[in-house]
């Protein structure tokens, strides 16, 4: 149950715990409400020699777009910058600055990339809207954007208004 993982009594949905949140709760979060997302945590760290478990996808993605990219983590676009940037689309990701780069034995950042890459637009922004439920709860999950037709003209043509002559002159002092 969200707000009860921490023994310090920090909720998922107070101020505090916005600022104190580390990546791997976040990740650990995210992949309880999104299960089937990709883990991607089989690298071996450098420290201890051992497969880094709590070192996953989404725990880089948080560590790169909270502090290599210094982007705030409670608004929507900003989350999709940073889907952008592993899009190739924004800004260029250094490899050699991407989290676990230094940490594990083998830099993360090609296959996080193309996991990326391979999601489909809806499962992006399904991650994104965990992920900023999970900062900012106070918002409500933004719904699916899809396109509606108008009920009252749903079988006819759009209809276009012709200037009349002498409209024009309406728009002078």
């Amino acid at each position: 149950m969200p707000g009860q993982l921490f023994e310090n009594n920090y909720s998922y949905f107070s101020p505090v715990f916005a600022q104190t949140i580390t990546p791997e709760k976040v990740a650990e979060e995210v992949y309880q409400q999104i299960p089937d997302f990709p883990l991607e945590n089989n690298y071996i760290s450098r420290e201890t020699n051992q497969i880094a478990i709590e070192n996953t996808l989404i725990s880089r993605l948080v560590r790169y777009h909270q502090y290599t990219k210094s982007r705030p983590t409670t608004f929507r676009l900003d989350w999709k910058l940073t889907l952008a940037d592993y899009l190739g689309k924004n800004e260029t990701i250094n490899d050699e600055r991407y989290p676990g780069s230094s940490t594990l034995t083998q830099n993360p950042f090609i296959s996080d990339r193309k996991i990326i890459q391979s999601l489909t637009m809806q499962q992006r922004n399904d991650l994104v809207n965990v992920l900023v439920s999970i900062y900012n709860p106070n918002v409500e999950n933004k719904p699916q954007e899809t396109p509606t037709q108008n009920p009252q003209n749903n079988n006819s043509s759009p209809t276009f208004v012709l200037p009349q002559p002498g409209g024009a002159d309406l728009l002078l002092p």
